[in-house]
């Protein structure tokens, strides 16, 4: 592991767009500083396609967006973070970009009009040969019946552009000066304008998961990092940035080279990586990062504030609604099986070109889909990780042993760091898995919603507090740096909707009663997929009709099950949107759900201030997802890039400083004051965060409280509140810490050691955070907001 230069404390995530550009981003410095956190942190800057809202389709690597404020706007934002004492922390986007309008991509445009004789052919990766050298681009329509070449005689030829509907794209140079027809010259080119549907097979050049109008860019060529990565090094040498976050490293032909070589550019400046890591994996030491952008910290948090007793049960039901036992793993396997087959049909049959063989190119091909279904994690870093594509050999041939005898003639080639089979293969797992479990698998699979998150493991239903003990030790022990966070743009459910559905794992046998009822009342034949949209409905709620909509919609298609993208089942989709009628509108369901509502409530934002205030203490550097300091109910993308009120916030926050300890309730004012102290707590007074050691806890509420030292703050957080209750509440519950006196930092109450009754530190909220008395006075632990 590589220490950085400068290191947040924190940091809160902006999503940066052309109706909140950067001088709007300057407008909140002063709050975000109040609120505590010590860097900003914000979404990809470069120039993105016009109206994209996420920036993460680079467009021209010169240059800041000028939707997005443009430099000069970047320069006025650092300016008054460094004036707050605050860094910033950049999203950087090195694997791909976007390639959709084909004029706004110079080095796309280029390609396209002089083919492998293009200065930028170095730069994407095209398969030329097996395009009989053309890059092909699905974007044809199905053909019109009745038309002599179908779509092709829709091209015209407009102001010396192949013109099809508003899509425009190059010509070279000498191929339209004949009056040859627009089809014919379309025949002319470097590019093929082919179907869509033929993506999934005959596409020949690498894009980002199955996005075709996301291009792969090779930045392990130099000159293709140095003119990529120019305009970022220049914030990073200029001081305008001092952190940067890299967005999907497992795309690349060689992440840890990448980062090495991103590592001398920004002379050392801190890195993180957006890694997902499966159970048990671990960062790979020798990188050039911090760590990870968090997701293996949110399911470590979630799954500590799960009741395992509920597991039976939920299992249960999962099965009797799938109409059988349902195994994760095979339902891993045989989503990723049919992503392979499907949509990412082109990279698996890329990698069987490469392998040099006498061999059928299917039975090549099949082999390598079901090593690809069957790899445990996301990818391999050749040498390291070669035991994964053993461990998927041996399930492979144990599940189709007919395949035995090429796999074990693959095996040497995709075990080879430098064969460009095993490169492709590597940079195709992680798409693989990630279309397969993240988009099809999550939304196939309710036993419990909260747990189908990016980054966790939904077949790990929950963790003992000893195990979460363990793992927190070891992250302080290896990524002390890393990022932490409970939720982001890429999260499938915010935090407080996870902290809610999470509820009903203690009360089982009541949810079965109430889907019951609910599918009963609106029935869509699709039994697992009702209990998905229900749970996100009563964990979202209150929420519009047109949100929730939005999000049946989206699900409904990622699932796959009774309606796609390419093939809406129209049917079916009207009974969705029934569905979510009825559930927001007056009447019976409504009903039903407010009252579901009533009794998960409370037990949800106990869940919720527990899953922040251990999130934000535990170890690593806490993210504050934009607008996450009040409840966070949004649901999968676009709906958590809305807009947020900061002036609410901040209104609330003054309130807060002023001396009021808000209710918990509605507002959310009691998770601003959670979140508020523990950051200014963390920036002002670092030295208390230096360790981890679990506080021991004693009595009949001991098993429901998460507890830690980190070397000065003491972390107590509610867990399995309904059970806490059921069995007598804290009673004579005490935490054994030094004889010392401790404020909580949350409510200024103080308590004396060595035994402190849980009952009497909890009594306002279900979570505290305690530092010892003898520094109350020191101006670094003020807690107003100018400490």
């Amino acid at each position: 592991m590589t220490e950085p230069v400068a290191v947040p404390l924190s940091t809160y995530r902006l999503q940066i767009t052309a109706d909140f550009d950067l001088d709007a981003a300057a407008q909140i410095v002063d709050y975000l500083r109040d609120l505590g956190a010590d860097w900003l942190y914000l979404s990809p800057l470069l120039k993105a396609e016009d109206g994209s809202d996420h920036g993460y389709d680079v467009v021209d690597h010169s240059l800041v967006d000028p939707a997005r404020g443009g430099a000069d706007a970047l320069g006025r934002l650092a300016a008054a973070a460094h004036r707050a004492g605050q860094g910033v922390l950049v999203d950087i986007v090195p694997n791909h970009v976007g390639v959709a309008t084909p004029r706004q991509n110079s080095w796309w445009w280029d390609l396209l009009q002089n083919g492998e004789q293009s200065r930028y052919a170095e730069a994407f990766d095209v398969d030329w040969e097996f395009g009989h050298g053309k890059i092909r681009i699905p974007v044809l329509g199905d053909d019109a019946p009745g038309v002599g070449r179908g779509e092709l005689d829709r091209l015209e030829l407009v102001d010396g552009e192949l013109a099809y509907f508003d899509n425009r794209y190059p010509l070279a140079a000498g191929t339209a000066d004949d009056g040859a027809s627009p089809a014919e010259v379309h025949d002319r080119q470097h590019y093929e304008l082919v179907n869509w549907r033929r993506a999934d097979a005959e596409l020949n050049y690498r894009r980002f998961f199955a996005v075709n109008s996301l291009a792969g860019i090779r930045v392990e060529v130099p000159w293709v990092f140095e003119e990529s990565h120019r305009e970022i090094a220049r914030w990073v040498q200029d001081g305008l940035v001092q952190g940067l976050r890299v967005d999907h490293p497992d795309g690349l032909a060689d992440p840890a080279g990448y980062l090495q070589t991103l590592r001398r550019a920004t002379d050392g400046a801190y890195v993180l990586v957006e890694k997902i890591l499966e159970g048990p994996e671990q960062l790979p030491s020798s990188w050039a990062t911090a760590g990870t952008t968090g997701y293996d910290a949110l399911a470590d948090v979630d799954r500590v504030l799960v009741d395992p007793a509920g597991q039976p049960a939920l299992d249960a039901l999962e099965s009797r609604l799938q109409g059988d036992t349902v195994a994760w793993h095979d339902l891993v396997y045989r989503n990723k099986r049919a992503v392979a087959d499907g949509i990412l049909r082109s990279e698996v049959l890329r990698i069987a070109r490469l392998v040099p063989s006498d061999e059928d190119t299917d039975t090549t091909a099949d082999a390598v889909a079901e090593l690809l279904a069957w790899f445990p994690v996301y990818r391999s870093y050749l040498p390291l990780g070669s035991e994964h594509l053993q461990a998927a050999a041996e399930r492979a041939t144990v599940h189709r042993p007919e395949l035995g005898a090429e796999i074990d003639r693959l095996l040497p080639l995709l075990g080879d760091p430098g064969h460009p089979a095993a490169v492709r293969f590597q940079q195709t797992s992680g798409m693989v898995m990630a279309k397969g479990v993240e988009d099809r698998a999550y939304y196939r699979f309710g036993r419990l919603t909260s747990l189908n998150e990016v980054g966790a493991d939904p077949d790990e239903f929950a963790v003992t507090v000893a195990e979460f003990h363990d793992r927190q030790r070891t992250r302080q022990a290896g990524f002390p740096h890393s990022m932490t966070t409970l939720s982001t743009h890429d999260t499938k459910r915010a935090e407080d909707v996870r902290a809610r559905i999470s509820v009903l794992a203690e009360i089982p046998a009541e949810w079965e009663h109430t889907l019951e009822q609910l599918r009963q009342a609106h029935p869509l034949g699709d039994a697992p997929f009702e209990n998905l949209v229900w749970q996100a409905i009563v964990g979202a709620w209150p929420a519009s009709r047109e949100r929730l909509t939005a999000y049946a919609l989206k699900a409904a298609r990622e699932a796959g099950t009774s309606t796609t993208w390419t093939e809406p089942n129209t049917e079916f989709e009207a009974k969705l949107g029934d569905l979510v009628a009825a559930a927001t509108s007056p009447g019976p369901t409504h009903d039903l759900i407010a009252g579901v509502v009533e009794r998960l409530q409370r037990p949800g934002w106990s869940n919720s201030l527990a899953l922040k205030v251990l999130q934000l203490t535990m170890p690593g550097v806490p993210d504050v997802y934009q607008g996450s300091e009040l409840w966070e109910t949004s649901l999968v993308d676009p709906d958590n890039r809305r807009p947020v009120d900061y002036s609410r916030r901040s209104e609330l926050l003054t309130r807060i400083d002023n001396g009021w300890l808000p209710p918990i309730d509605e507002t959310g004012a009691a998770k601003l004051l959670v979140t508020a102290r523990a950051l200014r707590l963390r920036r002002d007074r670092p030295d208390l965060f230096s360790r981890y050691a679990p506080v021991p806890a004693f009595g009949a509420g001991a098993s429901h409280l998460v507890a830690f030292d980190r070397g000065g703050a003491i972390t107590l957080a509610t867990r399995l509140p309904i059970g806490l209750q059921a069995t007598g509440g804290w009673e004579d519950t005490t935490v054994a810490v030094a004889g010392r006196t401790y404020v909580n930092v949350l409510t200024l109450e103080r308590f004396d050691g060595p035994s402190l009754r849980v009952a009497d530190v909890v009594a306002r909220y279900p979570v505290a955070l305690l530092v010892v008395a003898d520094d109350r006075d020191r101006p670094s632990t003020r807690i107003g907001r100018h400490a």
